[in-house]
């Protein structure tokens, strides 16, 4: 999670496309010159341990857009895939992933 956040900071796209599923992942991603990321903070983990095949990140991601201040919150999925943990998306809160 921390690494993919940097990648934005950094606008990286290369790394956020890489770091996430192919099977969920977009054909792009576009940097916003507006969008000036300035924090996160992760607010709880649920697996995702030497032995999971998925986890989840609950996070808070803070930005500025076009000089006003703004905040992400979401419940993100992550899954191995080829060895590596990857991006699957956001857990729906009241889906069938809500109590991961």
């Amino acid at each position: 999670m921390r690494s993919r956040y940097a990648a934005f900071v950094l606008d990286d796209a290369a790394y956020v496309l890489r770091s996430w599923h192919p099977d969920t992942r977009p054909a792009g991603v576009e940097p916003d010159a507006n969008l000036r990321w300035t924090g996160l903070q992760v607010l709880g983990t649920s697996r995702g341990g030497l032995f999971d095949a998925e986890g989840m990140v609950e996070f808070r991601a803070h930005y500025r857009d076009a000089g006003r201040p703004g905040e992400m919150h979401e419940r993100s999925r992550f899954v191995r895939h080829d060895g590596q943990w990857v991006y699957w998306g956001p857990i729906l809160t009241d889906g069938p992933l809500a109590n991961i």
